[in-house]
């Protein structure tokens, strides 16, 4: 990075895993763009200079108009923009430097929830290698968002989302959904952020408490927390991973992330910190089995698969033809042991019958 870009002494996310000093000298995710499912992104603050595309703004789509380049939150004073700053972040002075400073941000506006099927389609279709789902609703997946992530993963896309901020509610959308990377939260001694939510697709986790952001005016906010900014900063070290692994797949990339965590929590998988706590530099550089565990697409998998032979009929079938396949082996095998008996058998007739010749011979001789 240059000395203008250099990350403000709050960032202790970055130190804790390493960033400055060994991470971007491999990577600083250039190359990729993430695709930012959330509020806009004001980008026009001197953090975001020339890291922000022409987006789309779902809500003022029918009227023909917004490219998701202005941040309508007032809640949290852009909550959009501070994804963006901490996925890119350009950090001019001592301001915030992102994870993936050279990557691009695609900005999609939403303000409901039945507008992210479609925005992960535009995602999609718009270029993002990643997208971030800093958002969710305290329900089970919808068949329409799944197909939306069904659609993103065909396209070897790598969809993340946060675990959500709700400890008492269980599984959220979209982090439900199979085939998503669900992100829970972490403090700085990687310790289980209290209000991260549980769920049984929850596979990796973040920094999250005291994640300080940039608000849409381009001041610093420093108390704030939340699984948003685990998901953002897990975004950005997906890009980081693309940008330095190009030919990778988006299932490999996820499989570096699961198979390099550092184990946090209770031991072993579990439902608030998933494998562990993601360590960037171990999943840039370490030697990944390429049988490793993927539980984030061996689900995929197993939905595609339910999806394609589900029915009792189609499973019969299957197994059917298991059966025949079996048999058919079987049978065949009979045959070659036949034919060996019976070559077996007439060599010994030939030999036999060859040697009383030869005797016959012998006799007449004398």
């Amino acid at each position: 990075m240059s000395a203008e870009s250099s990350p403000r002494s709050k960032e202790w996310w970055l130190s804790v895993w390493e960033i400055e000093s060994k991470v971007w000298p491999l990577t600083q995710g250039q190359g990729v763009t993430v695709g930012l499912i959330d509020t806009g992104v004001e980008a026009t603050i001197p953090q975001l200079k020339g890291v922000v595309l022409p987006g789309t703004d779902f809500e003022g789509a029918v009227q023909g108009r917004g490219d998701g380049r202005k941040d309508v939150d007032r809640e949290f004073d852009g909550h959009g923009t501070s994804m963006a700053v901490l996925i890119a972040g350009q950090g001019p002075g001592d301001s915030m430097v992102g994870v993936a400073p050279k990557a691009k941000i695609l900005p999609i506006q939403v303000t409901s929830e039945v507008q992210n099927d479609e925005a992960i389609r535009f995602a999609v279709d718009h270029g993002a290698k990643v997208i971030n789902l800093s958002l969710g609703a305290p329900h089970d997946c919808i068949t329409s968002m799944q197909d939306a992530v069904n659609y993103a993963i065909s396209k070897d896309v790598v969809v993340v989302a946060g675990a959500g901020n709700s400890p008492n509610d269980g599984d959220q959308t979209p982090a439900d959904c199979k085939g998503v990377l669900a992100v829970g939260g972490l403090d700085y001694q990687k310790r289980i952020a209290d209000f991260s939510s549980p769920g049984k697709n929850i596979m990796v986790a973040a920094p999250a408490v005291m994640v300080g952001v940039t608000q849409k005016d381009g001041s610093f906010r420093e108390r704030a927390s939340g699984t948003s900014q685990a998901s953002a900063l897990t975004s950005g070290v997906i890009a980081l991973l693309r940008a330095r692994f190009p030919q990778m797949s988006g299932r490999q990339i996820v499989q570096r992330i699961l198979n390099t965590t550092k184990d946090v929590g209770p031991k072993g998988w579990d439902n608030k910190t998933g494998n562990g706590a993601v360590i960037p530099y171990a999943a840039l550089t370490a030697n990944v089995f390429p049988g490793a565990a993927n539980p984030v697409y061996g689900r995929y998998d197993q939905q595609l698969q339910a999806q394609k032979g589900g029915s009792p009929q189609a499973v019969n079938e299957s197994k059917g033809k298991g059966v025949a396949t079996k048999s058919t082996h079987r049978e065949f095998g009979l045959l070659v042991v036949a034919a060996v008996v019976l070559g077996l058998v007439t060599f010994i007739a030939l030999f036999m019958l060859r040697q009383m010749k030869t005797r016959g011979v012998d006799a007449g001789q004398k």
